[in-house]
């Protein structure tokens, strides 16, 4: 899908880089590298792998099911990047901690939201996980990460686990802002600007300049998107 051009979008997108806040955004995740997951032993790598008989072993023997790699990555952190969903299931049995979060303040289920990964999401959240925690260096929730990207399943899912709709980051934008400021007005971000709306976000939460998103669709020339927002009452 095309998207028109606007001077406006293209000033906001120069103003983010120049700022340093998307190439961060864009990056903020550190799954483990090639050279972490080959180093793995023990319960970390019996969860990477998927190896639940391996997992149960090294547990019942004495490993440690929060145990952190130099990244502050749990066992539990390791599985969802690797999606091993059977992993995260033998984890939660022995107690992991489904909250935890690692160096840079991701908990699974954000990263399971930024991943895209309906799956894993809805086992973690089925196992008790939360969808209201605060994360990120950004003070921002899954939420917030999955609308960004345009995750629109990932979206819905999360506000029927409870996310706060509202949640008001750092850098002063709520879910609703972040798909369309950091989106590409495309069907994806439609989407999860829908969900957002169905489920009664506000609409005319400002961002810290004081343009509502409404004006910030106006402004990227998201057509679609602006659409939405003036149905729904957006001002």
């Amino acid at each position: 899908m095309s998207i028109p051009f606007s001077w406006s979008w293209c000033l906001g997108l120069l103003t983010l880089v120049l700022t340093g806040v998307l190439a961060p955004l864009a990056q903020a995740q550190t799954p483990p590298s090639a050279f972490e997951l080959a180093a793995y032993r023990g319960v970390h790598e019996a969860a990477v792998r998927g190896d639940v008989v391996a997992l149960q072993r090294l547990l019942a023997a004495g490993g440690k099911v929060n145990a952190q790699d130099d990244h502050g990555r749990t066992p539990l952190h390791v599985a969802v990047f690797a999606r091993q969903l059977a992993s995260v299931r033998a984890l939660a049995k022995a107690g992991a901690d489904l909250n935890a979060l690692e160096r840079d303040r991701y908990d699974a289920v954000t990263i399971a939201a930024v991943a895209d990964d309906e799956d894993t999401l809805s086992l973690l959240l089925s196992l008790g996980a939360s969808a209201r925690q605060i994360t990120s260096r950004y003070d921002g929730t899954a939420l917030i990460a999955a609308a960004h990207l345009g995750h629109d399943g990932v979206v819905r899912q999360l506000i029927a686990a409870g996310a706060p709709l509202d949640h008001v980051n750092n850098l002063h934008w709520t879910a609703v802002i972040e798909s369309i400021v950091l989106g590409n007005g495309g069907p994806r971000h439609q989407a999860t600007l829908d969900a957002l709306i169905q489920a009664g976000a506000d609409l005319q939460r400002p961002d810290r300049h004081g343009r509502t998103p409404l004006q910030l669709a106006q402004q990227r020339g998201y057509s679609a998107m602006e659409r939405q927002l003036a149905q729904a009452g957006g001002r």
